[in-house]
């Protein structure tokens, strides 16, 4: 309340003192302020107008935009709920209401206020780019695409509309695909915060990290308080190995585990590396209570918990979703050597071993956190409910059930990627990998994160089809250039079809993004280098591969087989003894 006050004591101030010729009308002065995000400008000018005279009706739409950018939820409602616009703001109006229920969550009454800024601005193509968010949100994908091919067609000079094309064609066809539209978006606001940064993102996630630190210093120049810079800045620090300078970088502006989901998780990654591996399991374990099915998050708390010595936590917290048959790989092999690291060998022994068999797809399919009793009790009403329910069925084997429930929630949310997605899950889980791959490239029609392309190459093996696996790998590194397990695939693709200098290239790149922990990996490294005759290469790595991983079938080959090529036929004898 105090801040209102001291903002309309300062707007009355600027009255007195105004300007007797102004360079433009006033309210299209506030209207820049706003277009530039600056809120508190854009209210203080809006205010003075307020105080002038001008009918609340026709500053209510703007006053209210100026509380959304500043985060001022309670205060935008005050100026939006009501309706009362005038007959030219009214579809600003609207959208700004849509925005702000969107902003609270109420998607149905986003999706109403959405429809009322229709009647009154059909041809806007910034509304159109509310609209195909809304739909993002609300899972319905498909639909969120045609509204950003709508904005791109009413607005073709529009930056908004431009960005957020950009961002679905990223979303579906890569990183290199939506760098066109970024930078058309660019070209008509050279300084707007929000195509900044994506841009930056994307030319990351590309591996282009000169050109990345060149767009996040405009960046911050553009906007000074943004966050996200001094995150990207981490990102890259990190990405050179400097992670105590990433760590350096995050705190400047106070403990980024408090800021946002993203810089909690490049803190806690940073921690990790520098050896900070208590703090870092925290964080990874507050962040996974509010993702339990994020993969990748499971991951790094499990290698944290072992990396802290808190292997009886990582067994008690995980051993028994590691003894499920859709457990993933990693997460057996880790409770194995937490078992393995608290003596109790025996225990550590199945979990040792299911995690050195590879299996015919290399991948199992997604498993829910939530038991399948607890899921059944909440039903399938929500998105998530539904996800829930259909992988904890596959969970249980309920394959029949998987299906029947996945395809269910798949004709109540038609046009979602998810729920795509979900479907073939339950049908490579029944083992009907051509009915699963036509859910999955529907899927990646509108989104194909990596987690769906593994699924789709494991249907794809499946089946025997290595043409589209060839070029399913081939497009992602494309688009991810820096993804090792995909440089790991395309590698041994390589090798089995005969493309040895392709093969080595694209193994070299996964050893130097951190395959030096990987004992297959290693393994196919070591075939690699016997195939050129660098024999002393060769038993280096096959004795790192072995160290890391003694009961890996793969690591003990290669062991057994450098040593046999570097002629120690005994020490040779001693590891085939152990296979």
């Amino acid at each position: 309340m105090a801040r209102k006050i001291a903002i309309l004591l300062l707007a009355i101030a600027v009255v007195a003192c105004a300007e007797a010729e102004p360079r433009q009308p006033p309210l299209i002065a506030a209207r820049a302020l706003l277009d530039r995000g600056d809120g508190l400008g854009g209210e203080i000018a809006l205010r003075r107008l307020l105080a002038e005279g001008t009918p609340r009706e026709e500053l209510a739409a703007y006053l209210g935009e100026a509380e959304l950018l500043q985060g001022d939820m309670r205060s935008a409602r005050t100026w939006l709920d009501l309706g009362d616009f005038s007959a030219e703001t009214r579809g600003h109006g609207f959208r700004m209401l849509g925005r702000l229920e969107m902003a609270e969550g109420n998607l149905a009454a986003a999706g109403a206020a959405f429809d009322r800024a229709l009647q009154s601005a059909p041809d806007d193509p910034e509304l159109w780019v509310d609209i195909g968010r809304l739909r993002y949100l609300g899972g319905e994908q498909v639909q969120a695409v045609d509204a950003s091919e709508r904005a791109v067609e009413l607005g073709p000079q529009n930056a908004a509309a431009l960005a957020f094309r950009g961002q679905l064609v990223r979303d579906a066809h890569g990183m290199e695909a939506a760098l066109p539209w970024f930078e058309a978006a660019l070209a008509i606001a050279p300084d707007d915060a929000d195509v900044l940064a994506d841009y930056a993102a994307t030319l990351g996630e590309l591996g282009r990290a000169r050109e990345m630190l060149a767009v996040v210093r405009k960046l911050a120049a553009a906007a000074p308080r943004d966050p996200r810079a001094p995150l990207f800045q981490a990102v890259l620090a990190a990405r050179a190995g400097e992670f105590g300078l990433a760590h350096d970088i995050l705190g400047r502006r106070g403990d980024p585990r408090r800021t946002s989901a993203a810089g909690a998780l490049m803190a806690a990654v940073a921690d990790l590396e520098a050896g900070n591996h208590a703090s870092a399991a925290q964080t990874f374990d507050r962040l996974l209570r509010a993702q339990p099915d994020n993969r990748r998050l499971r991951q790094l708390l499990v290698r944290a918990l072992h990396l802290a010595g808190n292997d009886r936590e990582l067994v008690y917290r995980f051993g028994e979703e590691a003894r499920a048959a859709s457990a993933d790989r990693y997460l057996v092999q880790m409770v194995g050597r937490a078992y393995e690291a608290l003596g109790e060998r025996e225990m550590a022994a199945p979990f040792l071993e299911r995690a050195a068999r590879k299996s015919g797809t290399g991948m199992a399919p997604l498993r829910s956190a939530i038991p399948l009793d607890l899921a059944e009790t909440r039903g399938a009403a929500t998105g998530s409910e539904a996800r829930a329910l259909v992988r904890a069925s596959i969970a249980a084997g309920r394959l029949d059930a998987a299906i029947a429930g996945a395809e269910a929630f798949r004709n109540r949310a038609r046009g979602s990627a998810d729920a795509l997605g979900l479907a073939g899950d339950a049908y490579l889980a029944a083992g009907q990998p051509q009915r699963a791959l036509e859910r999955y490239r529907s899927a990646a029609e509108i989104r194909r994160p990596w987690p769906l392309t593994r699924r789709m190459l494991a249907a794809l093996s499946t089946i025997g089809n290595r043409t589209e696996a060839e070029w399913l790998i081939a497009s992602q590194l494309a688009s991810e250039p820096a993804n090792r397990e995909a440089l790991a695939m395309a590698a041994e693709m390589a090798f089995d079809a005969g493309r040895t200098a392709r093969g080595e290239a694209l193994l070299d790149r996964a050893l130097i993004l951190g395959g030096s922990r990987d004992p297959g990996l290693l393994a196919l490294a070591v075939e690699a280098a016997l195939r050129t005759g660098a024999r002393e290469e060769a038993e280096q790595l096959a004795m790192q591969a072995y160290r890391l991983q003694r009961r890996n079938p793969a690591a003990g080959r290669a062991l057994f087989q450098a040593l046999r090529a570097a002629g120690k036929r005994v020490a040779a004898e001693t590891v085939q003894s152990d296979l």
